[in-house]
């Protein structure tokens, strides 16, 4: 998916649930990663995928991922 400027709710959506997939590829889960339903209904100009919560041992897998990903 290309990355656009202005995000539609539609693609905060597809952008949080191809988070989700890769993440779950890679062993993480985060519970709480979804869309930040306030920045849908407020005025901000760009709706945000909430990353949410996780922990201590789902942080330290997923900056062991990030850290073989930006290795490579």
């Amino acid at each position: 998916m290309p990355i656009h400027h202005q995000s539609t709710p539609e693609d905060v959506h597809d952008s949080a649930e191809e988070l989700r997939t890769a993440l779950k590829d890679n062993g993480i889960t985060l519970p709480s990663l979804g869309v930040d339903l306030p920045g849908l209904a407020g005025s901000y100009a760009v709706p945000l995928v909430a990353l949410g919560n996780c922990n201590a041992v789902t942080a330290r897998k997923l900056a062991e991922v990030l850290r073989k990903a930006a290795a490579r």
